[in-house]
């Protein structure tokens, strides 16, 4: 079948200024936090929100902190497992790479409480305002995975898939990391930011970002090729970043229920929401 793309090839070093060299990676995890931090100023402007505007730096800084620490240690626990009980130190060895999204979604979770018991503020208020910001971030690390050459899908025979250069079969795959910023990215931020734009119950925003995160990951598992060492974990087909993923769908199913349970309640008894 004849392709309609060609991989673009392009270097996944940014900049190199001697022997430091700037990864494209990288780079879009930084765009994604100022980003991040202009459009938590953003929402921070308005009344339904927990922050003012000045505290939204230390907010993105302890999601940041979250986010390497429990992207690290993720990645270390629920794929590689077996590389740690070898050797312990590899989980410091952050240079080799290697960063998993549950556990940079744990990371920020207790950053974020840690965060708002500093400041004494509701927790689920935190997390509410979070979430809408994080999407930016995802979408741009899996830009920064395409650049790179990695986590690519599998094999297809569809118009658009690419032969990548990392690829030691070299044959055409899915553009998986783009699918992946079109559905964790473009559209969970899209879906989150028009939602949270009006007050909603507590929780619901939360759920909202777990409901549409975790089938998005799910749906998009199937064109993404499996870890080498994994293989399927479950049923013959289910990879592992779908079995991590079925506990956020169930969690932001629940939480968005108890939210507008708990909302009716309130506004039926008369008190405050």
């Amino acid at each position: 079948m004849e392709r309609w793309f060609e991989y673009p090839e392009i270097d996944p070093v940014a900049l190199a200024i001697g022997p430091l060299k700037v990864h494209w990676y990288g780079l879009m995890y930084l765009i994604g936090f100022l980003a991040a931090w202009w459009l938590g100023r953003y929402r921070a402007r308005q009344s339904h929100t927990p922050l003012r505007e000045e505290q939204v730096g230390d907010v993105i800084f302890y999601g940041a902190i979250g986010v390497v620490l429990g992207g690290r240690f993720g990645y270390v626990i629920f794929y590689n497992f077996d590389k740690f009980l070898e050797d312990p130190l590899w989980l410091f060895q952050v240079w080799t790479g290697g960063m998993a999204f549950h556990g940079g979604l744990l990371g920020v979770i207790i950053a974020i409480w840690l965060y708002a018991r500093s400041q004494n503020i509701r927790f689920w208020n935190m997390i509410d305002f979070v979430a809408p910001l994080v999407p930016i971030g995802l979408g741009l690390g899996r830009i920064g995975n395409f650049i790179g050459s990695e986590l690519y899908g599998r094999a297809a025979d569809v118009p658009w898939a690419m032969v990548f250069p990392t690829d030691p079969l070299q044959i055409a795959r899915h553009p998986s990391q783009l699918y992946q910023f079109a559905l964790e990215g473009v559209l969970l931020f899209t879906v989150l930011w028009v939602y949270s734009r009006k007050p909603r119950p507590t929780m619901a925003v939360s759920g909202l970002f777990l409901l549409v995160y975790g089938c998005s990951r799910f749906v998009v598992e199937f064109f993404r090729q499996p870890d080498a060492h994994l293989g399927p974990v479950a049923f013959q087909w289910m990879t592992m970043g779908q079995l991590l993923s079925i506990p956020m769908i169930i969690a932001g199913i629940v939480l968005m229920v108890l939210a507008y349970r708990w909302a009716d309640a309130r506004t039926t008894t008369g008190a405050p929401n």
